[in-house]
């Protein structure tokens, strides 16, 4: 008896039933994931974006709150223009079920975790229906 080749390692793996083996086969969550569906792929990229508006529209609240920048600036007043008019109609609805407790609003993190959902939701329904 000598040693073992190639042909029965492989098929001692295929016969083998691991979650391990099994995550790059056809059916598979994770099979062929960087084939993401374009469209998918587009709506991920948006909300990844407004993430960032986000992101901005907070550090901008803080320094304005703090008066870091000032506000009769042009170029400032357009840019709290622009991120009170992208941020705004998202954040109004949340404020009007979870109102700014002491001073702290909770509508930004709460758009994180619609947005992160919205994500996951997208890429997982790409990827298990082929959307």
């Amino acid at each position: 008896m000598g040693p073992p080749n190639p042909e029965s390692i492989q098929l001692i793996f295929k016969r083998t039933h691991h979650p391990i083996f099994g995550l790059f086969q056809k059916g598979s969550p994770r099979y062929n994931q960087t084939m993401l569906n374009p469209i998918a792929a587009l709506l991920i990229e948006v909300l990844e974006i407004y993430k960032w508006v986000v992101i901005a529209a907070v550090i901008v609240s803080w320094l304005t709150a703090f008066n870091v920048i000032n506000q009769h600036n042009n170029f400032v007043r357009s840019l709290l223009r622009i991120l009170f008019t992208l941020t705004e109609p998202v954040f109004r609805p949340i404020r009007k079920i979870i109102p700014p407790m002491g001073g702290l609003d909770l509508s930004p993190i709460i758009v994180f975790v619609i947005i992160w959902f919205l994500q996951y939701s997208i890429q997982w329904a790409s990827f298990r229906y082929g959307l």
